[in-house]
Parts: structure tokens; sequence; C-alpha cells
């Protein structure tokens, strides 16, 4: 008797996290049976089903999808035959469709569509619910073709339509220049496989041009793959943790840096705002918490893991992160983002109305780039680069404690040159 009342008890201890689970779900279907049975009408419970999945997958992974029977076989046909796209990077928010970043010279940016609009349908079909993956399989198709869209731009309280032309996306060079004060500036727009490669020979070539100390500019970066962004950080890193990759069922997966692809030593300064995601923010946070450089700007979009697509019974699919990236402290990036050291909000930019109807909006231009004269983002890294970050900080004002964790000993930036320990 005695035997059977421990092991009882030892049962109850060990299932104890699943009966939490199981508690959760219980609440899950208390509450669908509430809205059966007492809301004011029949709702159609398969589109609350849809709603609730959805939302969920949100709550934990603003990139997952759940695509039905159909939907899934739409997206295997399609996913791989239609080269025409848009050029944008897309995630869940607020239950709709968000704009993340955009690249450069694609229909979407010569719409002027910018990181933060929402896109409310596709084709008519509302976004709300819809599953990330069949939004972005809808955006695609044969080049040269259009596709209608809605957005929602702050401040603008209506949709707005813009009409895309889809094309074959060309992916932009590194460009790099010289800056006033002898600072070299490097800007990927994106980071995908062979970019760490430009950002290298653009290193050498302003070294070259007598560059005392670089800009990396990674603001808007959002396409690319870790695996480079890591690979971006090793140019400037000679030594310790870069990043690591581990999920539930994923070991953990470190990424050192190799002293061998290491190339210079100049003070570096990086920039990011809320389009800075996936590779972009591995880079930028390696840098960071190794003290090899201040980041400066807005706090990034927070992205950087696997995904994987799993089949489920109903002959639909879950495309699901399963394992997500880490900073050399133990962040995990897709959570957290990267918090700058050196924060700088950008200016937002403001909807313009027809001065020849003030009762009628039109879609909201968005202001071109601003040039290097005009960048107040650009001139704070210049600033940071040459002065140092306690220097040129504002007075009163709070710079982000330096993270935790990283690798070797402190180091102080100091103006145009090389990073010295702390004794």
């Amino acid at each position: 008797m005695l035997l059977l009342l421990v092991g009882a008890h030892l049962g109850r201890s060990a299932s104890a996290p699943d009966e939490g689970a199981y508690r959760q779900f219980k609440v899950f279907t208390d509450v669908l049976s509430r809205i059966k049975s007492d809301y004011v009408e029949e709702p159609d419970m398969k589109s609350v089903t849809l709603g609730a999945l959805n939302g969920l997958l949100e709550s934990v992974d603003p990139f997952a999808s759940y695509l039905n029977a159909d939907q899934y076989k739409q997206y295997v046909k399609e996913k791989d035959s239609l080269r025409g796209d848009v050029g944008m990077v897309l995630a869940k928010r607020y239950g709709y469709v968000g704009v993340v970043s955009v690249l450069p010279n694609s229909p979407a940016a010569k719409e002027r569509i910018a990181p933060g609009d929402l896109i409310e349908s596709i084709k008519g079909i509302a976004t709300r619910d819809m599953p990330l993956a069949y939004a972005e399989m809808l955006l695609r198709g044969q080049p040269g073709t259009s596709i209608e869209i809605s957005l929602l731009r702050v401040p603008d309280p209506e949709p707005q339509k813009v009409t895309l032309t889809r094309a074959v996306l060309l992916i932009p060079a590194v460009a790099s220049r010289m800056l006033q004060d002898g600072v070299g500036y490097i800007r990927p727009e994106t980071l995908v496989s062979g970019k760490a490669s430009e950002i290298a020979a653009a290193v050498r070539e302003l070294e070259k041009q007598g560059a005392k100390g670089l800009i990396l500019d990674l603001r808007n970066c959002a396409m690319g793959a870790p695996d480079e962004g890591a690979a971006v950080a090793n140019l400037f890193i000679d030594r310790g943790l870069l990043t690591y990759l581990q999920g539930q069922r994923q070991p953990r997966k470190d990424f050192a840096a190799d002293p061998a692809k290491a190339i210079t030593r100049l003070p570096l300064v990086v920039t990011t705002n809320r389009g800075t995601a996936d590779g972009a923010e591995i880079a930028a946070t390696a840098l960071l918490e190794s003290k090899r450089a201040e980041v400066v700007g807005e706090r990034s979009f927070g992205d950087a893991a696997v995904r994987r697509t799993i089949n489920l019974d109903d002959g639909g699919a879950l495309i699901l992160s399963v394992a997500k990236y880490y900073s050399p402290s133990g962040k995990s990036i897709q959570d957290t983002g990267v918090v700058p050291s050196v924060p700088f909000i950008e200016t937002e930019p403001v909807a313009e109305f027809d001065d020849e109807d003030a009762g009628a909006q039109r879609p909201a231009p968005r202001q071109a780039a601003p040039s290097p004269e005009e960048d107040k983002l650009l001139k704070k890294a210049v600033e940071v680069l040459t002065k140092g970050a306690v220097a040129s900080a504002v007075p009163g004002s709070t710079q982000a404690p330096a993270a935790p964790g990283a690798q070797g000993p402190r180091q102080i930036m100091t103006p145009l040159g090389v990073p010295q320990p702390v004794k």
C-alpha cells in the first residue's frame, strides 16, 4: 500500500508540466464551447478555430504558418515555380501581415512601401488570420504580372490601395565610400550568400584609401542567411563565440571566430533599426557583445531561427521555428532583437495630403533615403566613432548597459584608434 501511494505521488510530480499544458488546453476548449453555445448567433466554428490557431502561432513565432490541406497543396505546387516577387520581408503583426523590410529598387520600394506598414489585403483577400507563408506565395508570380494590395499606414486611418508589378529581384552590391574625418562607410542591403566576401573587399579598399575607422550600416538589412551574418562578424573578430544555434530537439551548435578570417582591427560602429533582421542581427549582436563595436540606432526586429515544414495528419502543414540563434551571452535574438549601446530613434516619415483636395488622402509618399549630409543616424554614428560613445552622449540621456557575458576582456573604443583593454 505504501509503495502504491509513493508511486502515485511520484507519477503526479513527473507529469506536472504536462498537467499544466492540459489545464490550459481545457481552458481553450471551454472557451470554444462557450462561443458555440452562448454567442449572440451561431458562429462559423471553422473560422473561429483557424483564427485561434493563427493567434496561437503569432504569440510564439511571428514567422510561423499553419496551412490547411488546400493551401499547403497550392504552396508546394507554386513555391519554386514563381520567379517574380515584390521585394518585401514579412512577419505577422497584430494579426495582419506586416512589412519588416523592403529591398531597394524592388517593386515595393518603388511604391514607397516601408517597414512598419501593415498589409490589410492581397488580391482582395483579407490578411487577418492569413498564414504568413500563404501571403508570401500570393505576392509571388510571373515577372511582369500585377497584384493589388491594400496597406494600413500610420497615421492614415483608411487602407490605401497599391498595385505592384512583380519582377525578378536583383540583389544590390555592397556599397562603400569614404566619409569625412577618415571614416569608411559600408552598407550591405542584404546578407545573402557571398556578401561577407564583398564586405571584406570593401574594408580592404577603404583601408587603402586611408580609413581610420569604419561604419557598418545594417539598417533595413533583413534578407539573408544566419551563417552569412556570423561570417561578417568574423571579419572584425579574431576569437571567441559569435553565436550558437539550439532548439528543443536540436543540440547546441557553436559558431566560433576563426582568427584566419579576421581582416581588420580598425574601430567599428554598427547601425541598426527596426528593419534589421536575421543574419544582420547575428553580426550586430556578436560585434556588440564582444565589445568590438558600438551599435547605434534602434532595436532590431528580432528574427534569427531555423524553420521547418511539419506535415500534419489532415494534409495541412505547420511551418515553425525549430531552433533559434543566440547571442554569445545566451539571449535569443528572435525574442530580444539587438538593443543598441547608443539608442537613437530615426525620424518617422509623415503622411502628406493632396493640396488640390484637402479632404482626400492619397497613399502616403515615403521620404527618399536621406543623403549622408541629412542622415541624422549616420551623423550620430560618425560622432560615436570619432569621439567615443561616452563623449557623444547627449547630457542627461541614458545609454544601454554593456551586454553581459561578452567574450574576452572588457575594452574601450578610443576615438579612431585601436580598442584598448581596460586593465
